[in-house]
């Protein structure tokens, strides 16, 4: 089922991945060991060091008012999304957690629906807004969309639980080097995938593509693993799912390759400092760009509102996004925001 450029190596069953191939035959993003952005001259990652040397001495605007962040949030109707088969929907769990109904099927991007971003329950980045949808409130979901192996976009505990879904696990589609990772845990219904291949069943269409950013799950397993967005065609409405991504000129190749877009899902938060995160990171002005260079008929709001990551105040993003949108001239139902736990109907 999967279809498109493939390399003339494959990665070996082992953590982490090697390539069989020579230098001739490997694409660009591939190294000896791993992977690598297409536009290295616009990867020049600031020192870590440097920004927690900062936050030291200055501190950091993330530290939440007294009584904590407060957002705006709904319950969704967990029963009829159940039930539904018609109509296209799409609501936001929290994060980078979407539910996109389209095509009478579900399907759910970067699942995490646990406590925290960490490989710990006890320590590490916890939610301020719990996920709208535990997984057994979810519809049976019929495809998991993974974009890279980070803790807050790929959470095992989560991953798990679908696995376990009365009717059967989804089909996890994921980068390069995370079916191994997916096996090795008991799941055996991942398919990975290279930037540009293809998959295609029940009507749907998956593309995976380049965007700007890296992996890691540990301090020995960096850009071991492959990274991305997921373009989903059907024959009534494409959606376009960024993951998490720096601003780069991969979204005009996406546009070139693939055509408009009905509904885009971009990162809006986590950008501060921008001298250490605007590689990996869009603030939302950079999310304002690429709903332009992908010509995206909407856009809606994500990464933000749930994990403090960065340095920005959690409730920073939108009031941005208000900004670069009018500056845009963007009308208020061509870049969505929406609440905790809302479902929109596409």
């Amino acid at each position: 089922d999967v279809v498109g450029p493939v390399s003339t190596g494959r990665a070996r069953r082992r953590p982490g991945i090697q390539w069989a191939m020579d230098d001739e035959s490997r694409p660009f993003h591939h190294t000896a060991t791993g992977f690598r952005n297409n536009h290295p001259d616009g990867w020049r990652r600031g020192s870590f060091w440097k920004w927690q040397q900062e936050r030291w001495f200055k501190g950091s605007a993330a530290k939440p008012p007294p009584g904590g962040w407060q957002f705006p949030s709904e319950t969704p109707n967990a029963g009829w999304l159940a039930a539904n088969r018609g109509l296209p929907t799409l609501t936001w769990l929290g994060h980078s957690t979407f539910l996109l109904q389209l095509g009478g099927l579900n399907l759910l991007t970067d699942p995490h629906l646990t406590a925290r971003a960490s490989p710990s329950r006890f320590v590490g980045p916890r939610r301020w807004m719990p996920p709208a949808l535990t997984v057994e409130q979810l519809p049976h979901i019929d495809f998991a969309l993974v974009s890279h192996n980070h803790y807050d976009h790929l959470d095992e505990g989560t991953v798990r639980r679908l696995a376990r879904q009365p009717g059967g696990a989804p089909r996890f589609l994921v980068p390069l080097g995370l079916e191994d990772w997916f096996a090795r845990r008991g799941m055996a219904t991942a398919t990975e995938m290279d930037w540009w291949q293809t998959f295609e069943r029940h009507g749907l269409r998956f593309t995976f593509t380049p965007v700007q950013h890296w992996s890691a799950r540990s301090a020995w397993d960096r850009d071991r693993t492959l990274w991305g967005g997921w373009r989903v065609d059907h024959a009534d409405h494409s959606a376009f799912f960024a993951g998490d991504t720096g601003y780069s000129p991969d979204f005009h190749d996406i546009h070139a390759r693939l055509g408009p877009v009905d509904l885009a899902l971009l990162p809006i938060g986590a950008y501060a400092p921008r001298w250490f995160m605007a590689v990996m990171h869009t603030d939302p002005d950079d999310a304002v760009q690429i709903h332009q260079d992908l010509h995206a008929r909407r856009s809606v709001a994500m990464h933000w509102g749930t994990f403090v990551l960065t340095d920005e105040p959690l409730d920073e993003p939108p009031q941005r996004l208000r900004r670069a949108m009018a500056a845009a001239g963007l009308g208020d139902d061509e870049f969505w925001v929406l609440r905790h736990g809302e479902t929109r109907y596409l």
